[in-house]
């Protein structure tokens, strides 16, 4: 008889699981490192791992609850006070800036889009409701009572950084849908040998001109702030002088 033998190192990915729950890591990002690490230790090629959480995630998908879901926890949240209570907590730091924490957001942002968390942020979950408020919070430290428009401004600038996140750091992720894409329909079509790996380091060179290069428009913000304030307080001024 023959005797085959059992690879009984798969099953760690089930330890990974229990240690990520207790210790309260994001339940997404352990359950993807579990699947990886269930997947290297069954001796699978990266590129199946990839596909089969995939795969995975597409037929599990429930696009509804999904995109409802977050709109009424966010609003819940909203609703008990989260903009105050982000607003005040940004207002202990005394060294913060608009500018500065929305650098640290990007570089968070970058990040994360570049190990396929892209959820982890976004315009209703995280810039609305907590980002925004945050650096409004940071620039009343120093300056008081903001006008609307430069509360608009730092708005508009806050989505911006997510936006720049998530763009250039989700192509850096080997399984994202445009680089597959660029793959299999346009450099193998044009008879070019690659794989996504490859073309995913070479976004690396881009994500990072694109985080110098928003942070200096970031760093560039306060002192913009900073002379559009006093610029308006002149102009309050001298119109009360007027009167």
């Amino acid at each position: 008889m023959m005797q085959h033998t059992i690879n009984f190192w798969p099953l760690i990915g089930i330890a990974v699981i229990v240690i990520g729950f207790i210790i309260r890591v994001n339940p997404v990002l352990v359950v993807t490192v579990a699947g990886l690490v269930t997947g290297l230790t069954a001796n699978m090629p990266v590129l199946d791992i990839l596909e089969k959480l995939g795969s995975g995630f597409i037929s599990t998908l429930n696009l509804a609850l999904t995109l409802l879901l977050p709109l009424v926890i966010v609003g819940l949240l909203e609703r008990s006070g989260l903009k105050e209570q982000a607003q005040r907590a940004i207002s202990h730091i005394k060294s913060a800036t608009a500018g500065r924490l929305l650098i640290a957001y990007l570089f968070v942002r970058e990040i994360s889009a570049a190990l396929g968390l892209t959820s982890l942020g976004g315009h209703p979950q995280m810039v609305r409701p907590l980002l925004a408020p945050m650096a409004e919070g940071a620039a009343e430290n120093q300056y008081g009572e903001l006008p609307n428009t430069v509360r608009h401004r730092i708005r508009a600038m806050s989505a911006a950084t997510d936006n720049t996140g998530l763009f250039f750091g989700e192509d850096i992720f080997v399984a994202f849908g445009a680089i597959i894409f660029m793959h299999n329909f346009i450099l193998e079509s044009a008879g070019i040998q690659t794989e996504p790996l490859h073309i995913a380091l070479w976004g690396i060179p881009t994500a990072v001109c694109a985080f110098l290069i928003h942070s200096v428009r970031l760093y560039r913000l306060d002192y913009r702030l900073a002379k559009e304030i006093s610029a308006l307080n002149l102009v309050t001024q001298s119109s009360k002088e007027a009167i």
